[in-house]
């Protein structure tokens, strides 16, 4: 029997077109593009159905309440398809990643997400790769995972980093490898693939509000003021992108004390490195270790994506402020090497 695969269509440079101020999103020009191309009707493919949404969104517009309404259409459609696959603007596609596998639990099927650098109807597109291939890893593999597929990578999804602007291998993985490399064959690495959850398990989608988090990043000379204004309420959750392994400056005591009376408040402060690669450790250095006595707690390898994702499904669950700092730093959903 012919695989089904349900395709969510959200927007983004793979569906544009070009009109005399750029390209834009047209509503049906997508389905159109992909009606005419010939290799998406070998047998070897399998039938799609795709969901336009509406309006069309550059992913920079995208919000957390997107988020959640992507996952509410991925449960609904669960039981009448093989896999899932969602068509994204690159710009936050690694956020939208990261969110989704702590909105849908008990996910027992791939859901791909991937877009392109150039749009689908130009000659020279990597839009045609990486839908042709999202599909066949969505019909073929059992993954229950939710993945990013570009430039030849299979990456998972609470893994995943923007990387290149515009380079076709536009994604990395910095901190674990990929799942799956796609050449001649596709190579699926199953050692590194999470286990999937019991067949009486049924795909549930997770609460989620509007809590206030945000980020700030560290660098020489930083104002004081604008770190206590930073930290104000309603804030609710911090990711400190810190120098290093986790560092910060130790030898400013009026730095550090605005940290500490924000996190004796309740403000949850989690420490993520500025660098692509590499492992927060606030017990390395001294000025790690200060942070630490701050209050401000480690993000260990979570990228900054995962991290503001977290942050947010945490908070939406209503738990107490030591629960969230506990669950931040306990691997879920395969976002932490713990």
């Amino acid at each position: 029997m012919q695989k089904r695969v349900y395709i969510a269509y959200t927007g983004g440079t793979i569906g544009m077109k070009k009109t005399g101020h750029g390209y834009a999103p047209a509503p049906g020009f997508l389905a159109e593009q992909l009606a005419g191309m010939p290799e998406l009707r070998a047998d070897s493919m399998p039938a799609y159905v795709i969901n336009e949404y509406d309006p069309l969104l550059d992913s920079a517009n995208l919000t957390p309440a997107d988020w959640l309404k992507i996952a509410h259409d991925i449960a609904a459609n669960d039981e009448q398809y093989d896999g899932f696959i969602v068509l994204h603007g690159t710009d936050t596609m690694a956020y939208t990643a990261s969110a989704l596998p702590f909105l849908l639990q008990g996910l027992r099927k791939p859901v791909i997400l991937t877009g392109s650098q150039i749009p689908l109807c130009e000659v020279r597109s990597d839009a045609r790769e990486n839908i042709i291939t999202a599909l066949i890893v969505a019909a073929e593999f059992a993954l229950p995972e939710v993945c990013l597929y570009f430039g030849d990578k299979l990456l998972r999804g609470c893994r995943s980093v923007k990387v290149n602007a515009d380079g076709f291998a536009a994604f990395a993985s910095p901190n674990f490898p990929p799942l799956g490399n796609v050449g001649i064959d596709i190579d699926i690495n199953w050692d590194r693939v999470r286990p999937r959850p019991e067949a009486t398990d049924r795909l549930t989608v997770g609460a989620l509000a509007e809590p206030v988090v945000g980020t700030l990043r560290l660098f020489p000379g930083i104002s004081i003021d604008l770190v206590k204004h930073s930290l104000q309420p309603p804030l609710q959750g911090l990711v400190l992108e810190a120098y290093g392994v986790g560092n910060g400056p130790d030898q400013n005591p009026e730095f550090l004390a605005v940290l500490k009376e924000a996190t004796d408040r309740g403000l949850i402060i989690v420490a993520c490195t500025q660098c692509l690669q590499g492992n927060v450790d606030l017990d390395d250095y001294a000025t790690g270790t200060a942070l630490a006595r701050a209050g401000v707690i480690s993000g260990y390898d979570l990228t900054l994506e995962a991290a503001l994702a977290k942050l947010i499904y945490l908070f939406s669950q209503h738990l107490p402020v030591e629960s969230i700092k506990r669950l931040m730093q306990t691997d879920m959903v395969g976002e932490l090497s713990r």
